[in-house]
């Protein structure tokens, strides 16, 4: 069975709690065979040991630096056994078994990826993710669909979606070998929207699949409306449209960013007295543009 068996890679990042509540509802719920690797991105305190020490059948493998979301998960893909290759949040928890309806879609011979559906944990009957729209080139803008919405079914039909959510997706190591791993280039945000695309490019489809659903406390280390946060987004979307556009599209792209987002945050963040946000901005802004995108 060890070739079809699933590899659950997830970070954790100063989340020692919910990543041991991740474990505990893996553990109580899911039925299909699974490893779980989780690799500790160098948290403030070392938490790879606890870990380690109070689940000892898990691999727990210590970065002695910030690898970022993608660098994390690559990290944990190398000491990766399973055929299947499950990424997942350590924000997550489940309540029931949800791989192998995973994986029904998954072995599809044109499925390349696949995420479920997922709802949040502090409201189980709201959806997060329920597929993306597609992107737009220019402004760099998609949406999750059925985000706050009650479940009540209507997006109970699996089908094809723009992208995976990164929170929760799963793919094979034959696809990974032929499609290549996340990149690094980003940090944080946006990795599984530039992965996503390049999996559709390498010929096979991303799907969204409802009879799979997992919870999601979402951003639980990089909170909503914080500096670190505005600056990611800025400086990965920049970085998604120089990386992802043909050359005149990437540059219409850049320059929407610059003469009206950038004006249009600096303005707002100012007139609210957000001067660390201003200096997010800004800062995203110019990394944005002049770091390396491969």
């Amino acid at each position: 069975m060890l070739e079809k068996m699933v590899s659950i890679i997830t970070i954790n990042y100063n989340g020692f709690e919910d990543t041991c509540e991740l474990i505990d509802s893996l553990s109580e719920n899911e039925t299909y065979p699974y490893e779980l690797i989780v690799v500790d991105n160098a948290s403030e305190i070392n938490e790879a040991e606890k870990l380690q020490d109070i689940y000892p059948k898990i691999r727990v493998i210590r970065s002695d630096r910030n690898l970022g979301f993608a660098g994390g998960n690559n990290l944990g893909y190398r000491y990766a056994s399973g055929f299947y290759i499950l990424y997942m949040n350590n924000d997550m928890i489940v309540k029931a078994p949800f791989l192998k309806s995973l994986i029904d879609r998954l072995d599809d011979s044109c499925v390349g990826l696949v995420s479920p559906k997922i709802k949040y944990s502090y409201a189980p009957d709201i959806i997060q993710y329920a597929g993306y729209t597609a992107m737009t080139s220019i402004t760099i803008r998609n949406q999750l669909i059925g985000m706050g919405e009650k479940d009540m079914g209507q997006y109970n039909q699996a089908r094809k979606t723009a992208f995976a959510h990164g929170a929760c997706m799963l793919t094979t190591k034959t696809i990974i070998e032929k499609v290549g791993k996340m990149t690094e280039v980003y940090f944080l945000f946006y990795e599984e929207l530039d992965w996503s695309l390049q999996v559709r490019q390498a010929g096979y489809s991303v799907w969204y699949e409802p009879a799979a659903t997992v919870f999601h406390k979402e951003s639980m280390t990089i909170k909503r409306g914080t500096p670190m946060r505005c600056y990611y987004l800025t400086r990965s979307r920049l970085l998604f449209a120089r990386r992802n556009n043909r050359w005149m599209l990437g540059l219409i792209s850049c320059l929407y960013q610059l003469i009206l987002v950038l004006p249009k945050n600096v303005l707002y963040y100012s007139l609210h007295l957000k001067w660390q946000m201003v200096t997010a901005v800004w800062r995203g802004t110019i990394h944005g543009i002049l770091d390396k995108y491969f």
